[in-house]
């Protein structure tokens, strides 16, 4: 593995890359991060997995199943026996992540709730001072969470515009007050702070779905307003877009 190690004020981070083998006839590159507060190993360590093999889902399963082995060696080192463990384990988790994954698909198909059917979201991004990196993050989580949509700049405005199942739409949303996307005037990685949710509702028949998610700029507030229109968003455009300018 590769094993890098950046030292913090409030502790220290580890970026860790592990192959696995043997696991769905191929090899399978785990992207580990953990940061070890002050006080560890008396506090457990905060930990983040990644993979362009797995989905977001499983990643997440990945993780929680990492922090329960961390729970068991509290006051103890444990990075090193967590990395053992999921080098051991990876093939079970994944299959016990489909299994969980095809129970939850099953149940939703046999009751209906508010949260059925396709929603949708539109954001406001203040600015983006790393754009070229802020777009290909947002493209990315789209794509791994299946969201469809666009990402539209107008002048000074950024709205993101995605439509989905609202269980990936609210998964979107913690990557996106979660994760470190943009720069601050420094230059230093920071989190999104200034997004407001506009607007998020269930589709309706008038409103066109998006087939893909795309990045799109427009010269004028006509032409943005003629993207709403055409998916049959014209009130949410007037009740939203509008204010913005002012």
């Amino acid at each position: 593995f590769i094993f890098l190690y950046f030292p913090e004020t409030h502790g220290i981070t580890f970026r860790i890359q592990i192959s696995v083998k043997e696991l769905l006839d191929t090899d399978v590159l785990l992207k580990l991060l953990f940061h070890l507060p002050v006080n560890y190993p008396s506090t457990l360590p905060d930990i983040s997995v990644s993979s362009d093999q797995l989905t977001r889902a499983q990643c997440m399963d990945v993780k929680d199943k990492l922090l329960e082995q961390a729970k068991r060696h509290l006051s103890e080192p444990m990075v090193h026996d967590l990395i053992l463990w999921i080098q051991q384990h990876l093939k079970y988790v994944i299959k016990q992540s489909a299994t969980v994954c095809n129970e939850k698909t099953t149940l939703s198909k046999g009751t209906s709730t508010e949260d059925d059917g396709i929603w949708m979201l539109l954001l406001h991004l203040d600015h983006m001072r790393a754009k070229a990196k802020y777009v290909k993050t947002v493209e990315k989580w789209a794509s791994d969470l299946r969201l469809t949509g666009r990402l539209m700049f107008m002048g000074k405005i950024i709205l993101i515009l995605l439509q989905g199942d609202r269980c990936n739409i609210k998964e979107y949303m913690i990557l996106q007050k979660t994760s470190k996307v943009d720069v601050d005037s420094s230059g230093k990685k920071c989190k999104e702070k200034m997004i407001s949710v506009l607007c998020e509702t269930k589709v309706q028949s008038q409103h066109k779905r998006f087939q893909m998610f795309e990045v799109k700029e427009y010269s004028t507030l006509d032409e943005l307003q003629k993207e709403f229109e055409a998916a049959g968003l014209t009130s949410i455009f007037s009740e939203f877009v509008p204010p913005l300018l002012k």
